[in-house]
């Protein structure tokens, strides 16, 4: 009878576990990006924000250098967030994961932010780079609408 309910008891769990929707790559703080400020790519720039400018949008919270990004970003957050809930764009499109990122790692592309996993073994934005930016771009488009359920 206890093996019955102990399997019973880790099926529901396994199931709830896979329902849930694990949300937007945050950091330890829930910050996205951690903690970069999203408005400063637009400008070429991977500049890390400071607490007092800051806010929540969509699960996540979000630093600025400034109070004058803060208000961009408030007047228009769909423009500023980034694509995949802040997951690596490389590895939604090639390999249909949910993937940390490297905040110095990006790409504005058609108007749109990009973020990416970048360490000593792994360069995804270089590899995204050279197997072809739009397929990738369309396969993870076409992947996030399973991905970002799971």
């Amino acid at each position: 009878m206890k093996k019955i309910a102990l399997l019973a008891f880790t099926t529901l769990l396994l199931v709830a576990c896979a329902s849930q929707n694990i949300g937007p790559n945050v950091n330890g703080n829930g910050y996205m990006a951690d903690g970069y400020d999203v408005t400063e790519y637009f400008n070429d720039n991977a500049t890390e924000g400071f607490d007092r400018y800051s806010t929540t949008y969509n699960g996540a919270k979000y630093k600025f250098v400034n109070q004058n990004n803060l208000d961009k970003f408030k007047a228009n957050p769909e423009k500023y967030e980034p694509q995949y809930n802040g997951y690596c764009a490389y590895a939604v499109g090639a390999q249909n994961k949910k993937i940390s990122i490297n905040p110095e790692s990006y790409e504005i592309r058609d108007g749109k932010l990009y973020l990416f996993y970048d360490n000593i073994f792994a360069d995804t934005k270089k590899k995204w780079d050279e197997e072809g930016p739009e397929q990738l771009q369309s396969k993870a488009d076409e992947n996030w609408k399973t991905l970002k359920n799971n």
